[in-house]
């Protein structure tokens, strides 16, 4: 058993694939038409990190209920993690990209931690390793 894909509602496909290829650096996967249970057109759009297995399936909001949950899709609550290799890296070029973190980076003790938006207002985490200590003796 595998978890293949998620969903995030968002208003623009292109705006949305914009922000997850161009700036955050995933793959997009698929971006093929497709049509909605009643005939509609819509696309069907994924994209994943680079090595990752799970995708995202980004849809388009249809519908005023799919609507309001545009960026709000969890309560408020950080709803997505993004765990990197290079903390401090990612996280200086993700600022020069134009991404909103809500506050600066802190430490846990589950590792490194910074809470950014996504193009349609979702939080997620950038997570990564705790920092090397240096030990004297």
């Amino acid at each position: 058993m595998r978890l293949d894909l998620f969903t995030i509602v968002v208003d623009d496909y292109d705006a949305a694939i914009g922000f997850f290829v161009d700036v955050l650096g995933f793959e997009l996967v698929e971006d093929s038409p497709a049509e909605t249970n009643d005939g509609r057109p819509k696309r069907w759009v994924v994209v994943r990190p680079p090595e990752a297995e799970t995708g995202v399936l980004l849809a388009r909001a249809d519908g005023e209920r799919q609507a309001r949950v545009v960026g709000d899709q969890v309560a408020g609550r950080v709803g997505f993690f993004l765990h990197v290799d290079d903390f401090t890296g990612e996280y200086a070029r993700l600022v020069a990209a134009g991404v909103e973190f809500v506050g600066p980076p802190r430490t846990e003790p589950y590792g490194q931690v910074a809470v950014f938006l996504d193009v349609a207002g979702n939080r997620w985490d950038l997570l990564g390793p705790a920092p090397a200590t240096s030990g004297t003796g």
